[in-house]
Parts: C-alpha cells; structure tokens; sequence
C-alpha cells in the first residue's frame, strides 16, 4: 500500500477517535438541578387551619394509607410504609410533614412535605470449604453455605408532582369532615360596661339591717330573760299576801 494512502488510514482513525471522544457529554450532577426559585413550591401547600390542625390532618390522611406514623411533636410528622415489588427487592417510602403558621398566624398554616424512596435488593453470597480426610487418602469435600442479606441500593426523593398533589388533597378532606375548633377573632370581641347601681335615698326604702347572734350570744340572753322573770315572781306573791288596811270614815 502506498505511503500517501497509509496516512490516510491513520488520519482517518484519528478523526474517528476524536469524534467518538468529543460525542460523550459529561453528566452534570444532580444537585445542579435545584434552582431555589422563589415560586410556589410543590412541595409545600397553604391551609386554612392552625398548625396543629393541619399536622392532625397529614397523621390521619398518612394513617388512612397504610403509613406507621410517628408524631413527637404537635407541628411534625414522621411516616414510612414497605413495598415488596419481587421476591429480591424492597422498597420503603419515608414521609417527613412539617406546619409552619402562615401569614395569618391565627388560622392559617403551611404544610411542607418531602417523601424519600429507599430501594434494597437481596445479596446472595456463597462461601465454600474443603475438608481432607488423611484416612481415605487425599479426598477434600467442599461444604458450600449461603449468606443472605438485604442491600441497600438506592436513596431518591420523590420527585415533584401528582403524588404530593393527592397528599394535599387529602389533608383537606380531613381538614373539612374532623370537626376542629374555630378561634375567635380579637376584632369580634366586644365589651359594654354594666349599668350602674341603683342608690336609695327615700328613707322609707332604706333596709333594716338585720343582726345576726351567735348561738352563745342568744343563749346567755335567753337565761338573763329567765333570771329575770324568776326574781319578779316571789315579789308579786309577797304584795299579794300582804294585810289590807281598812280606811277610816
């Protein structure tokens, strides 16, 4: 082959490997998606209730589904729930509810969601051994065991969509049937003073007072009474039995 056609041939591959090297794009992470916008965000959705309301409400919507739910405190709840796909793999989906209160502190919250998918795969492992038994000469036999165990594979959160707008859906049908308590707005409260007390000046309409004794007191009145009464009888006997004088003419 001549020299020039040679050159070619090499030429042309060199093209081929530069152009095979230029097609690969690199793969930007994944991070490098998150634009913090300050939009509405679809993980989070406004309620019209106070914040221990709407976290009551994602307990119960989590409950109705299946989740095992766990509440340590009044304005965040913790839920997970297992799926089994196949035979060899596992799926758990956690949920994390934070409230906030809204712009109306009173009866307004923000319900923040965020569900994250592990995925785990059965890992079958198989160790062997021999054993020789110098009587029967060199004969080894393999002893084979199997080891398995759950792997986790895979970490991801739930992408943004329709499975967080049926959540939200759903704490407002709880929001709408659980009879909640409905606070009273300071604006509505009214105060009016009492009418003033009647004053009696007439003298007829003024109340006798009333004196309360004790029971020592009315006893030692009452034997006074009696004392009294015993000293006047022997005098009004003694005046009766007394002479009368005759009046001279």
């Amino acid at each position: 082959m001549p020299m020039p056609s040679l050159r070619l041939v090499f030429a042309s591959l060199g093209l081929i490997a530069l152009a095979a090297c230029g097609g690969r794009t690199a793969v930007a992470p994944s991070y490098q998606q998150e634009m913090f916008s300050t939009g509405a965000s679809p993980f989070a959705h406004n309620f019209d209730a106070t914040v221990n309301e709407t976290c009551e409400a994602a307990r119960r919507a989590l409950l109705s589904q299946g989740f095992l739910t766990t509440m340590s405190q009044l304005d965040t709840v913790d839920a997970t729930k297992n799926f089994q796909p196949s035979a060899e793999t596992h799926v758990v989906v956690s949920f994390h509810v934070v409230c906030t209160p809204g712009e109306n502190a009173t009866n307004q919250s923000i319900a923040y969601v965020n569900a994250v998918q592990d995925g785990y795969a059965l890992k079958k492992s198989d160790t062997s051994a021999s054993v020789g038994l110098s009587v029967l000469g060199s004969l080894s036999l393999p002893i084979r065991s199997n080891s398995d165990a759950m792997v986790k594979i895979s970490s991801e959160t739930v992408p943004a969509g329709k499975f967080y707008d049926r959540f939200f859906h759903l704490m407002g049908h709880y929001l709408n049937t659980v009879p909640r308590s409905a606070p009273v707005a300071a604006d509505d409260v009214k105060s009016q003073p009492l009418a003033p007390s009647l004053i009696l000046n007439s003298p007829e309409l003024t109340p006798t007072p009333i004196v309360v004794q004790t029971p020592a007191a009315a006893t030692a009145i009452h034997a006074s009474d009696a004392a009294a009464a015993g000293a006047s009888e022997p005098a009004a006997a003694a005046a009766a039995s007394a002479p009368r004088t005759s009046e001279t003419q």
